[in-house]
């Protein structure tokens, strides 16, 4: 019996979103709901985090999701980003994803007492261990509009192999 060889690869997503005025829209962070605190705009959830990591998954597939497939999803009423994040799942085929970093820039709100929830729930999303997805956040020490308290910028770098 042969042994398999793998390619391993990782590609990258990114992922900005002002602040809403609009005091009654939730705010979403990697599938997490985070109470009292102002939200994103966007024509979905617009959970910069997930988003990023939908990038990042079109990325190590080549085919894109955010853009004319997720504005088609927005349209039918759609606007759960883990349904867009499942959407760039189905596209990995052989695929395999191994390990998911994300490190989100904002100077609001703090995230740490939200990222053990947001790592959980990225797991359970994308069915990898807890040990495989990390989350860190920065407030840029204020040198961009994010660190600034604008919006919220989110990086993802995933990394994958799949067979040679």
């Amino acid at each position: 019996m042969s042994k398999t060889e793998y390619v391993y690869f990782q590609a990258l997503g990114q992922d900005s979103h002002r602040f809403s005025s609009d005091p009654l829209r939730p705010l979403y962070l990697g599938g997490v709901l985070i109470p009292d605190e102002a939200s994103l705009e966007g024509n979905s959830d617009a959970d910069v985090i997930l988003h990023a990591l939908v990038n990042a998954l079109s990325g190590l597939s080549a085919v894109i999701v955010l853009g004319a497939v997720a504005n088609d999803m927005c349209a039918e009423g759609i606007t759960d980003s883990k349904a867009y994040v499942e959407e760039a799942l189905k596209t990995l085929g052989e695929i395999e994803l191994l390990h998911l970093s994300f490190t989100v820039e904002t100077a609001k709100p703090k995230l740490l007492p939200h990222i053990p929830a947001m790592r959980q729930a990225i797991a359970e999303l994308t069915g990898l261990p807890l040990r495989s997805v990390a989350i860190t956040a920065t407030s840029g020490e204020g040198l961009t509009a994010f660190g600034r308290g604008e919006g919220i910028q989110a990086f993802c770098l995933a990394s994958a192999r799949r067979p040679d």
